[in-house]
């Protein structure tokens, strides 16, 4: 058995999350536990950092170079205190396993540009400050072999949820949404999985906006509000929710930039009317891509939601008003927890590089074969 901790530092940019497990076997015999979990809340400086280096008209190569190396150490800082809050030693780790934090993924090629991705957090600087190997940098290797690098925890889903009784959805809100299709007796060429669209983030972005707040506590906001059809219309009418999987997507579509500017074409929806819209629109997308990509495969009986919006009580009504036939739920209503998921998916991720071990699901990536994830840093020799 070893034991392992998971970080996540995802789209919507509220902070790290770190998840400490055990770990044993791999693949389908893997067997894992949480047995801490603790957050980090990102400094403001670094969140307007990202945001800058995500925005192709904000952002320099020297920028996302420093970037790199103060996320690195946020990072392991974060770690180290979490560590020693939770007493747990450098020789208790084998290793930790980060995702990193995306500045800019590019799912297809242009004219212009290469098929690429970008995560930072130098993996060094959080190995030097925790004394401990880390695994990171999973995206790459699925994108060279011909997928979109993402999405990679329905990995981590099939190993974890499938069922001989029962077909699910295992849904994630963070600043994307993604989901996962797992068919009841599901082998792996079964599952299905991709990017639906928004899930936080406008959201998110609507609420610094108006109120310089980071979001919107358990939909409360959005629930004074009413939608504004001609602005719904139009996030609807983008193309990307109607788009064929294996599709990916992020800030550089549904970001800052994009909130901002249909805030100033709609100048006269209210502040608690624009929030009530883009949190209907994360639960239309969802629910119009289950309904397009997933329901004619077989109806889901459960949609498991998991990450930040698992918390927004009014965007999951929504989302269970627009697909009846499922029962929508959350994480903790099988006795697991909405927050720990990606990091503990992680957590899996790195176990399965260090057994040699593929982990893309080419079915939910689009690769042309199955490789081996993530880049090893290392335990730096100390003292």
């Amino acid at each position: 058995m070893m034991k392992a901790i998971g970080l996540m530092s995802g789209t919507s940019l509220d902070g790290l999350d770190i998840a400490y497990c055990s770990i044993e076997g791999n693949y389908t015999d893997t067997k894992v536990k949480l047995l801490q979990y603790g957050e980090s809340r990102m400094p403001m400086v670094l969140k307007e950092e990202i945001q800058k280096a995500c925005d192709i008209h904000q952002s320099d190569v020297a920028a996302i170079c420093s970037l790199n190396f103060k996320l690195g150490q946020w990072f392991g800082d974060s770690t180290s205190s979490f560590m020693k809050e939770n007493h747990i030693c450098s020789r208790d780790v084998d290793y930790i396993a980060s995702h990193g934090q995306t500045v800019y993924h590019i799912p297809e090629k242009t004219e212009e540009y290469e098929r690429s991705t970008l995560q930072i957090g130098e993996p060094a600087e959080i190995a030097l400050r925790t004394g401990c190997m880390v695994i990171s940098n999973f995206r790459t290797m699925d994108m060279a072999a011909g997928g979109e690098g993402a999405p990679l925890v329905p990995y981590a889903d099939y190993i974890l949820y499938r069922s001989a009784e029962k077909t699910r959805v295992l849904l994630n809100i963070g600043g994307i949404s993604n989901v996962t299709y797992l068919p009841r007796n599901a082998e792996e060429k079964d599952v299905f999985a991709f990017d639906t669209g928004p899930g936080n983030m406008m959201i998110d972005e609507a609420m610094r906006h108006f109120y310089h707040k980071e979001y919107d506590e358990d939909g409360n906001t959005a629930e004074r509000g009413n939608v504004n059809s001609s602005l719904l219309k139009e996030l609807m009418d983008m193309s990307y929710v109607r788009m064929n999987p294996p599709k990916s997507t992020g800030r550089e579509l549904y970001g800052k930039q994009k909130v901002e500017e249909l805030l100033q074409k709609y100048a006269e929806v209210s502040a608690e009317d624009a929030v009530c819209t883009f949190t209907e629109y994360t639960a239309a997308s969802i629910a119009e891509n289950v309904k397009l990509f997933l329901c004619p495969k077989g109806i889901p009986a459960e949609i498991i939601a998991a990450g930040g919006g698992a918390h927004n009580r009014v965007l999951l009504e929504r989302l269970q008003e627009d697909l009846p036939e499922a029962r929508v739920m959350k994480q903790e209503d099988m006795g697991f927890s909405s927050d720990a998921k990606e990091a503990i998916a992680f957590v899996i991720l790195g176990n399965e590089t260090l057994h040699r071990h593929y982990s893309n699901m080419i079915s939910a990536t689009g690769a042309s074969k199955r490789v081996i994830l993530g880049n090893i840093t290392p335990k730096p020799m100390l003292k």
